[in-house]
């Protein structure tokens, strides 16, 4: 290649001299020229820009999202579970996403009709939302009212004996989300009211950003989506302490000084099936076959010093078999690990 010399002469380009102004040409068409503080420009490249909308801000970093959607998680599970004890009936959440979203998108999201549950976490400020949809809601009045948790078709508002009925339901669900908070900060949640129809919602600015919970929840034949909303001025406080956790966690390697395991007082009432068991008798199958009633089956007495209790079908203890007054009885000597 020549390149014409302003005095009229050509100058010869090496190939390693080609190559080196078409990598020139390559770098400037990957990157793009940015102005920073100072005026001073930077090329940067085009992987390493991020595009940003202002017109739905993201007010959690990544590193916050992800702890809040652990927390989340276990929420989620410890609901579960304590729904499925009020109800006596298994009652299965999922969490179906966990986003960052403007109050109006929110709204605009809400089927019509729908059952809105306005609430606060006190003492944070900011009103939040809870949607679950009436076929839902009617599904667990069903099984309130001693159904089976049948499922309704009709796509209809709930009468005033249904929502009472409900906002039992509802209280559990939000004391248990309070509940896994209270390490951090004790929380009351007070329901303010009902809605059937997001468009008439006016609990914050239209451009407020909003972290959603979206759950799938299925008892009975019934599976819905239930969402939870929060302004982003409610969980400020929470998730400034979730980042001091976090800090602590980077800093000492481990949180467990900063999150002491808890007792949850309400599953004292809990039924757990207890069995103690050994092994050491041994039958064949036709000996097994032909056992009657008013047989004797010869016990080794040395197995009833080692005997194996479970919890719910999983070994938790070793101990000896005695009695107590008139009944038979097991002292633990040793506990398993898990």
């Amino acid at each position: 290649m020549q390149i014409p010399d302003p005095n009229g002469a050509h100058e010869v380009l090496s190939q390693s001299d080609v190559e080196r102004l078409l990598q020139q040409v390559q770098e400037q068409e990957n990157t793009t020229l940015v102005l920073g503080s100072g005026g001073r420009k930077d090329r940067i490249k085009h992987d390493s820009i991020q595009p940003y909308d202002f017109r739905q801000p993201a007010f959690l970093a990544a590193g916050e999202l992800r702890r809040l959607r652990l927390r989340h998680e276990d929420f989620i599970r410890s609901l579960a579970a304590r729904l499925s004890i009020y109800l006596r009936l298994e009652f299965s959440v999922q969490m179906s996403k966990l986003q960052t979203i403007t109050y109006q998108k929110f709204t605009e999201s809400i089927a019509n009709p729908t059952h809105l549950t306005l609430f606060k976490a006190e003492p944070l400020r900011g009103v939040c939302l809870l949607d679950i949809p009436p076929r839902l809601g009617l599904a667990i009045v069903d099984r309130l009212l001693g159904g089976s948790a049948q499922s309704h078709n009709a796509n209809r508002e709930l009468t005033e004996i249904e929502t009472a009925l409900l906002d039992q339901a509802v209280q559990i669900l939000l004391n248990e989300w309070c509940n896994h908070w209270q390490s951090f900060q004790d929380l009351r949640p007070t329901l303010l009211g009902h809605e059937n129809n997001g468009r008439f919602l006016q609990t914050a600015p239209h451009d407020t950003v909003m972290l959603c919970l979206t759950m799938e929840a299925r008892v009975g034949d019934c599976i819905e989506q239930m969402q939870l909303a929060f302004p982003h001025y409610t969980l400020e406080p929470l998730v400034k302490h979730l980042a001091t956790l976090g800090a602590d966690k980077e800093t000492t390697g481990t949180g467990a000084a900063a999150m002491p395991i808890r007792w949850n007082a309400d599953m004292n009432e809990v039924m757990v099936n207890l069995t103690a068991e050994w092994n050491g008798v041994e039958m064949t199958a036709r000996e097994l076959a032909s056992l009657k009633t008013g047989d004797v089956v010869l016990l080794d007495p040395r197995f009833a010093q080692d005997l194996q209790l479970s919890l719910a079908s999983v070994p938790k203890f070793t101990g000896r078999l005695g009695t107590r007054g008139a009944k038979w009885a097991v002292e633990l000597t040793e506990a398993l690990n898990d």
